[in-house]
C-alpha cells in the first residue's frame, strides 16, 4: 500500500483529520499539532520535522500515523539516547528517525488513527518498506494505547518498551477532604500542612478557561513556562506564538490556573481536558515560594478534577514525589523498529531485562502511596 506524506496539517482539513480523533484525545486533534507546526515549536530547525503518513483510497483518509522525522531524541521522554550512542560508537547511522508521538508530551493515547481497524493494519505494514526507501533507521511509536498496543503486537519485528508514570484516580471523591480522609493520618496532615504554608504565604489561585485569557496574560504564562528551562539553562521547546495560536484554535481544552499573592500573577500551571481526563501539562514559577509547586500542579489540580467530575488526573512524566501525594504507578507502552539486525537484537535483549526492573520498580512504589491499608 502506498503511503501518503504530509508534511503539514494545514494541507488537510480539521474536520476531515479529527473525524479520526476520539473526542476524549486533545492532544491529537487537528487544532493541537498545527498550532505547534505554525507557531514555529517543530520544523526542521528544532529537529522535529513533520512527516503524517496517512491511508487514503478514492479521496478518503481511513487511517493516519502522526508522525516525525527526528535528527535527535529530545521531547521524546522514552529515552533512547544510549542507543543512539551506541550506533555511533559502532559507526552505525541512528539519526534521521521516524518517531509518531505527540511532542513534547508523554501522554498515552491513540497513535494509530483509524476509521476502520484494518485500514490501520495496512498502513503499520507498509512502514517497513517506507523506512528502506527513506533511509531511516528505524520508526519509534511513544505511549500508545490498547489499540495501537493491539496492532503493533501482531506486526512482526516490533519490540515493546514499558515506563511507569504517576496517575491520580478520582474514587467519586465529593471534595479534597473526602479524598484526605482515606490517607493514612501522617500522610494526611502532611498535605494539609503543605497546602497551609502555601495559604500563609498570602497566594490565592483563580481558574480561567482558554477564552477568558487575554494577551498579556498569555504573556505570563509563557515567561513562567520559558523560566522552568531557563533556570537549567535550556531553550524552551514552544514558542510563545504556540499559545495564543492554541487559545485560538482550542480554547474550550485549556484550563490555566495562576498563582496570585495579592493581585501579582506568581506562578502558573497550563493544563488540558479531554473526556473524563485532566493532563497537566506545563509549570512555571517566577519567584521562590515553599511548596508553592505541588499546591499549583497537584493540590490544584485534585481539587479542580474532583469539582468537576474529572476521573484521571495525569501530571506528566516521571516525579517520585507524586507517589506520596497519591499518584499510582501506571505502566506505559512504546514500540520500536531497527533496521539494523545487531541493533535490534541488542535491544531486544536490554528490552527484555528492563521490562522486568520496571515492572518489578511499579509494584514495589505501590507501598509508597499514602491511602490506608485495609
Amino acid at each position: 500500500m502506498p503511503l501518503h506524506v504530509l508534511d503539514s496539517l494545514s494541507a488537510i482539513a480539521p474536520p476531515e483529520w479529527d473525524a479520526l480523533v476520539p473526542d476524549t484525545q486533545p492532544f491529537l486533534r487537528h487544532a493541537f499539532l498545527s498550532s505547534l507546526e505554525d507557531s514555529g515549536s517543530l520544523g526542521p530547525h528544532s529537529g522535529w520535522q513533520p512527516e503524517h503518513l496517512l491511508h487514503i483510497e478514492d479521496g478518503r483518509l481511513l487511517a493516519a500515523l502522526p508522525s516525525y522525522r527526528k535528527w535527535h531524541s529530545y521531547g521524546e521522554y522514552v529515552f533512547d539516547h544510549a542507543w543512539a550512542d551506541a550506533c555511533e560508537r559502532a559507526g552505525i547511522t541512528y539519526y534521521p528517525k521516524l518517531l509518531s508521538a505527540v511532542p513534547f508530551s508523554p501522554v498515552s493515547g491513540p497513535r494509530l488513527l483509524v476509521a476502520d481497524g484494518q485500514d490501520g493494519v495496512e498502513l503499520l505494514k507498509s512502514l517497513p518498506g517506507y523506512l528502506e526507501i527513506e533511509e531511516l533507521s528505524s520508526a519509534h511509536i511513544n505511549f500508545t494505547d490498547a489499540f495501537t498496543d493491539a496492532a503493533l503486537a501482531q506486526q512482526p519485528g516490533w519490540l515493546q518498551r514499558v515506563g511507569c508514570q504517576y496517575h491520580w484516580q478520582n474514587r467519586g471523591y465529593r471534595d479534597f477532604q473526602d479524598f484526605l480522609d482515606v490517607l493514612s493520618s501522617r500522610k494526611r496532615k502532611q498535605m494539609r500542612k503543605e497546602r497551609e504554608q502555601v495559604a500563609g504565604q498570602g497566594i490565592e489561585f483563580e481558574w480561567l478557561e482558554g477564552q477568558q485569557l487575554d494577551q498579556a496574560q498569555w504573556d505570563f504564562v509563557y515567561a513562567c513556562y520559558a523560566n522552568t528551562y531557563a533556570v537549567r539553562r535550556q531553550s524552551p521547546y514552544l514558542t510563545r506564538a504556540f499559545f495564543s495560536l492554541l487559545a485560538e484554535r482550542m480554547p474550550q481544552a485549556i484550563r490555566v490556573v495562576l498563582a496570585k499573592q495579592g493581585s501579582r500573577p506568581v506562578a502558573m500551571a497550563f493544563s488540558l481536558v479531554g473526556g473524563d481526563r485532566f493532563y497537566g501539562r506545563y509549570w512555571g514559577c517566577l519567584a521562590e515560594f515553599d511548596r508553592l509547586h505541588f499546591e499549583t500542579c497537584f493540590y490544584q489540580g485534585m481539587d479542580y478534577a474532583i469539582a468537576n467530575g474529572f476521573q484521571r488526573f495525569d501530571a506528566g512524566a516521571q516525579g517520585e514525589h507524586k507517589l506520596i501525594r497519591g499518584f499510582e504507578p501506571v505502566i506505559t507502552h512504546s514500540w520500536h523498529y531497527l533496521r539494523h539486525p545487531g541493533l535490534k537484537s541488542a535491544v531486544q535483549d536490554f528490552l527484555a531485562r528492563e521490562r522486568v526492573g520496571v515492572l518489578g520498580y511499579a509494584e514495589e512504589a505501590k507501598s509508597a502511596l499514602p491511602y490506608r491499608q485495609g
